[in-house]
């Protein structure tokens, strides 16, 4: 919301309730987008590393798919430098990649060395695309199988089948509708992916004959891994795979998600009820004047200044809600949560919070602000945003009065409420039609209650005293490395992974409490893994981080707190020092 309210008050009397006819249809389902390939080719400049080496069966598809990546390169701004000599994995060789992609690499690819080279480069932040049979590669190295998700089981022939759709927000999928018929060779897995990747999309075994993964098959995932960015597809057996417009779509969106091009939430997701499906607004009522057209899953804000809220039932307790996003331009809107039920869209100002979305507003009333009330943290926020014309995916996590909002996957704000009159923990959703010309959209509105903490991991920057993050001094992943405090620069040292085990990793290896100490000022540093009690942390409601082996807290030493300020154990306490917003 940009327009002062009380002088737009005016603007909501004798509103009836309206949703728009169904807009004009969006080019052919599964096609690619146009806008988003010109988007794609305004990505800075980059390269990535395309391995096919085979120690199996051999596709004949490889050369073809060399081919479809170096179009894509050429088209979008990104060299390939195709090999098939694992020798090029090298630390000097790999730092020169955002990516690297592994087309139908078959068998046992790496050497030691050349395994624990590409480990450090994807710790340091580096991407991972595997595409079909990267899954039937490297069976006897964990961290190969954990970077891909999933490993190859069996496959039936060679077959159409019906793909579903499960996040359209990603780049590699936002331009495909809700299901996408195609052929190819359909892989089962050893396991299922969906604990510990975002499921982007998965296969309707009903579809087709061979599937056993008991009806819970994806497809396509993405996730976060010891620092680094992973993407894989089961697609791409066949030659004419590299053809298709569509696929090739998803593979590009694919390598620019991996490579950094692009931000997407792909934490793991399990849980959640459909509010908005693409389908239907059963349940939803528009007030204020305005309204919201439906197409192709969408709904699209037209005018103003009015409110869709979803008048079917009032969320109580503890609840995560996410939706994904996008704005054609310098646009404004807004999600309205804990608002009574209204007519008045006035009633969700007055009573509500709103979590806004414009990015070039001030920045109390900009993308990732409780408006009005908080502003986001504007880096984080600038480093997670997609620009206008590309998908955002927001959640909305409650917790009591605590409200935290998550751009892309990473927290961008934490809001506790103190207003007695307003309320977190009671109340109603909706999303907001500012007026003529800020046009917004909205897909795959869903809730989660009853406890809106994420299932699984959660991967980010551990932010501290100066906004300053913790960071691993030099990437260095030697037992005993210092950790110290850093500006946040969005590398591999400072990306911790907070487990459900009590541990905070990165690198590969744990934050650690040096020799399982309890004195004031012992050494903290990064160690393999242990399960000792000197690697447990326990995050504190007054934003401490303790140990509670020794019940003491994580500390940046000193007063000054500049890069290189060590941290280390100290007795807690109130001091600004010892305050940490984790992932």
């Amino acid at each position: 919301m940009r327009t002062p309210l009380k002088a737009a008050l005016g603007l909501f009397a004798g509103a009836a309730l309206c949703l728009a006819p169904q807009a004009a249809a969006l080019p052919e389902a599964g096609s690619p987008s146009v806008t988003a390939e010109n988007r794609a080719a305004a990505d800075p400049a980059h390269e990535i590393l395309v391995f096919s080496k085979t120690a199996g069966f051999r596709h004949s598809s490889i050369d073809d798919g060399i081919a479809a990546l170096r179009d894509l390169g050429t088209a979008n701004n990104f060299t390939v430098d195709a090999t098939e000599d694992a020798q090029a994995f090298t630390t000097a060789n790999l730092a020169q990649y955002k990516a690297v992609v592994f087309l139908s690499t078959t068998g046992d690819v790496l050497n030691a060395t050349q395994q624990t080279a590409f480990e450090q480069y994807v710790q340091g932040g580096g991407g991972y695309v595997g595409i079909h049979a990267a899954a039937d590669t490297e069976y006897d190295w964990p961290f190969y199988e954990g970077l891909a998700g999933a490993l190859f089981h069996s496959h039936p022939a060679i077959q159409s089948a019906t793909v579903k759709v499960e996040d359209r927000a990603h780049d590699a999928t936002a331009h495909l509708a809700g299901t996408w018929q195609r052929t190819d060779e359909w892989y089962n897995y050893r396991t299922n992916p969906r604990t510990s990747a975002r499921v982007l999309a998965s296969l309707d075994e009903s579809s087709y004959s061979g599937g056993n993964m008991s009806g819970d098959h994806p497809i396509a995932w993405c996730k976060e891994h010891q620092g680094g960015r992973a993407f894989y597809t089961g697609g791409g057996h066949t030659d004419e795979s590299y053809s298709e417009p569509a696929f090739r779509r998803h593979l590009l969106g694919g390598i620019r998600w991996a490579a950094g091009m692009t931000e997407a939430d792909c934490r793991p997701e399990t849980g959640y009820t459909s509010l908005f499906d693409g389908s239907s607004t059963t349940g939803w009522k528009q007030v204020g004047p305005g309204s919201f057209t439906l197409a192709d899953g969408t709904l699209t804000s037209v005018g103003g200044l009015g409110m869709l809220w979803y008048s079917a039932k009032e969320f109580t307790g503890d609840y995560s809600l996410k939706l994904d996003w996008k704005a054609v331009g310098d646009d404004n809107s807004g999600v309205f949560i804990g608002f009574p039920a209204s007519d008045d869209p006035w009633s969700a100002v007055n009573n509500g919070y709103e979590i806004q979305i414009d990015a070039t507003d001030s920045a109390e009333h900009t993308t990732g602000a409780v408006y009005g009330f908080k502003s986001a943290d504007i880096a984080t926020r600038d480093a997670a945003l997609n620009p206008p014309g590309e998908w955002n995916t927001y959640e909305l996590r409650v917790t009591g009065e605590r409200l935290e909002v998550f751009l892309n996957g990473r927290k961008i704000n934490d809001f506790t409420n103190t207003v007695p009159a307003r309320s977190l923990v009671q109340g109603h959703i909706g999303i907001q039609n500012h007026g003529d010309g800020d046009d917004v959209s909205f897909r795959n509105i869903r809730i989660k209650q009853g406890g809106a903490q994420e299932p699984g991991p959660r991967s980010g920057e551990v932010k501290g005293v100066n906004g300053k993050c913790l960071d691993v001094d030099g990437a260095n992943t030697a037992d005993g490395t210092l950790v110290q405090l850093w500006t946040c620069n969005g590398s591999g040292a400072q990306t911790w992974t907070v487990s459900g085990d009590g541990t905070l990793k990165v690198l590969g290896k744990c934050l650690d409490v040096s020799g399982g100490g309890s004195a004031d000022g012992t050494r903290i540093q990064v160690w393999t893994c242990n399960g000792t009690g000197a690697q447990q942390w326990a995050p504190q409601s007054d934003g401490t981080v303790r140990n509670p082996q020794s019940g003491k807290c994580l500390d940046a030493s000193g007063g000054t707190w500049n890069d290189g300020t060590p941290v280390h154990l100290w007795t807690c306490h109130s001091g600004p020092n010892q305050k940490w917003t984790l992932p």
